[in-house]
């Protein structure tokens, strides 16, 4: 079972602040999913092909075709500050 400094390793990573009740909760479920891990490792998967999906998926989307966009006056209109034909955005670090 994963230990709490370990817990704390990978929370602080995630950028997670757990309470102490999560920590033993995570060390549980997360040692439970390493041990799901080795029992994968087990097993002859070299004749296996590697996927992405269970099953086999088809390319769900249109096709790409290009089609006039929107005019560039059209698209600023309810800009609070067009620039230049694009839109105004404030410099990082600057006053309001």
């Amino acid at each position: 079972m994963l230990d709490r400094s370990q817990v704390l390793h990978v929370a602080r990573l995630a950028r997670l602040e757990l309470s102490e009740e999560e920590i033993e909760r995570m060390a549980r479920e997360l040692s439970h999913v390493l041990d799901h891990i080795e029992k994968i490792r087990e097993l002859d998967l070299d004749d296996v092909p590697p996927t992405s999906h269970v099953i086999d998926v088809l390319n769900a989307l249109r096709e790409d075709e290009p089609v006039p966009s929107l005019p560039v006056e059209v698209a600023l209109e309810a800009a609070p500050e067009p620039l230049a034909g694009g839109f105004g955005v404030p410099t990082p670090g600057a006053a309001e």
